[in-house]
């Protein structure tokens, strides 16, 4: 039995493009990484390298100041990425990257504070963001709304600190 197109989930080819003029909105803005989600190729490594600018500048204030920004980021995302992805009418639209903005700060506040430290961060995040392994995939796909686009993100980002950290204690 086949299901009509209204029944199936979006297909990455059905999805609708986001213009720039979706920036216009401060919703979109945000969720859209400031942009960075409208690149052509690879926009969650794009909004990666936004969240990973940010959490070096809320670094830059003290650890505890960027731990307040990130769950500030994390938590304001569950409202960010499901209104924008309301408004796109596509669950987890490609462009919406403010999930791996959140993702990528949390790891940077586990990441030694040098350029090694800060390169593994980001190849981990991503590594797992990507691949979705076994509990983010499920989460990825079983979750609808805000708080599903975000979870599998908050996921990898501590599956990276996770492997960071044993790197870390065995050198």
């Amino acid at each position: 039995m086949t299901t009509s197109p209204a029944e199936r989930k979006p297909h990455k080819r059905d999805r609708i493009p986001v213009r720039v003029a979706a920036l216009r909105d401060p919703v979109h803005l945000l969720a859209l990484g400031f942009g960075s989600g409208l690149a052509p190729v690879a926009p969650g490594t794009f909004g990666s390298a936004v969240g990973l600018l940010l959490g070096l500048a809320a670094l830059q204030l003290g650890w505890w100041t960027a731990f307040a920004a990130t769950v500030a980021v994390t938590l304001a995302g569950v409202w960010i990425c499901g209104e924008s992805a309301r408004r796109l009418g596509v669950h987890d639209h490609p462009a919406i990257v403010w999930d791996e903005v959140a993702g990528m700060m949390i790891v940077l506040l586990a990441a030694p504070a040098n350029g090694w430290g800060i390169a593994l961060a980001f190849g981990l995040f991503r590594l797992f963001d990507v691949w979705k392994p076994w509990p983010i995939r499920q989460i990825d796909h079983g979750m609808r709304g805000g708080l599903g686009i975000m979870l599998d993100d908050v996921m990898a980002a501590l599956m990276a600190v996770a492997l960071m950290s044993m790197i870390k204690y065995c050198t």
